[in-house]
C-alpha cells in the first residue's frame, strides 16, 4: 500500500475532529449512522435488520449512532439534542431509542424516549452500558452493539407481548473486494476536496469522505437506502417525530 495512503486516513479523521461538532450536518444513514467507521459491514447490516424486525413487531425504533469525538461536549447534550433533531419514535408515542458510542472520548449514551420509559427506567438504561463495557474496552464495537439492540429489543418485545420473529433464512456472505491502491491523481483529488470542505466546515461530509478513505468496517454505502444512502436490507422508511426528556443513562468504557 502506498505510504500516503496509509496516513490519509489518520490525517483526515484528526482535521475532522479539530473541527466543532455540528449535528446539522449528521442526518440518518438507516437504522445505524456509523460516522466513526467502527462497525463491521456484515454486522451493521444484522443491526438494520434487528431494527427493522423491532419496529415492524413492537413499533419501537432504534437509532443506533457512533461518532469519532463529542468536541468537549457533554453525551446527554448531543444525545438529546440528535434525538430530537431526527425525531426518533413515531410522534405521539415516542417510543424510541438512540444508542450512541463517541468512540475517541471512550463514552456511551442510551437516550430513552417517553413512551419506553417505564419499560427501560434509568437503572435498566445502565444496566446495558456496563454488560457493552467488555466488548467495547477490546474495540469490538459491532459485538458490544449487539449485544445491547438485542437486549433492548427483547426486553421492549416482552413488555408488549410479543414474540419477536427474526429472519432466520441464510444468506450468502458478503464477498470482500480485494484492497487495490489508489492512483495519485484520486488521492490529490480527495485532498484538495478535503480542504474544500474543511473551509466551508462540512463536518458530515468530512466523516464521509474520512470513511471512503480508509476502508473500514462499513463499507457498504450505496445510493437509494435510507437518508445517508446505506443500503440496510431492513426497509428504514425514517424516523417518525418522537420525543425524548432527557431519561436513560450514561457510561464510558
Amino acid at each position: 500500500m502506498h505510504p500516503l495512503l496509509r496516513l490519509a486516513p489518520l490525517l483526515l479523521l484528526a482535521l475532522a475532529s479539530a473541527c466543532a461538532l455540528d449535528l446539522t450536518q449528521l442526518v440518518p444513514q438507516g437504522y445505524v449512522s456509523d460516522y466513526a467507521n467502527v462497525i463491521p459491514g456484515p454486522q451493521r447490516l444484522a443491526l438494520e435488520r434487528y431494527a427493522a424486525t423491532v419496529e415492524q413487531q413492537t413499533g419501537a425504533q432504534f437509532a443506533i449512532v457512533t461518532l469519532p469525538t463529542l468536541d468537549g461536549e457533554p453525551i446527554e447534550d448531543v444525545a438529546n439534542s440528535l434525538y430530537r433533531r431526527w425525531g426518533i419514535g413515531k410522534k405521539g408515542k415516542d417510543e424510541g431509542l438512540l444508542l450512541l458510542l463517541a468512540v475517541n472520548d471512550r463514552r456511551s449514551r442510551l437516550e430513552v424516549g417517553y413512551g419506553l420509559e417505564p419499560i427501560l427506567p434509568d437503572g435498566a438504561s445502565g444496566d446495558v452500558l456496563r454488560q457493552m463495557r467488555p466488548a467495547l474496552r477490546e474495540a469490538a464495537y459491532g459485538d458490544a452493539l449487539s449485544t445491547a439492540a438485542h437486549y433492548l429489543g427483547s426486553r421492549i418485545a416482552q413488555a408488549k407481548g410479543v414474540t419477536l420473529a427474526e429472519d432466520s433464512t441464510p444468506r450468502p456472505a458478503l464477498a470482500r473486494p480485494a484492497e487495490r491502491p489508489l492512483p495519485l491523481w484520486l488521492l490529490i483529488g480527495g485532498g484538495l476536496l478535503f480542504l474544500y470542505l474543511l473551509a466551508t466546515g462540512n463536518l458530515g461530509a468530512l466523516w464521509l469522505l474520512s470513511s471512503l478513505f480508509s476502508g473500514g468496517g462499513s463499507r457498504h454505502h450505496r445510493g437509494g437506502g435510507g437518508f445517508g444512502g446505506y443500503d440496510s436490507g431492513g426497509g428504514f422508511g425514517g424516523f417518525g417525530g418522537g420525543d425524548s426528556g432527557g431519561g436513560g443513562a450514561s457510561s464510558d468504557w
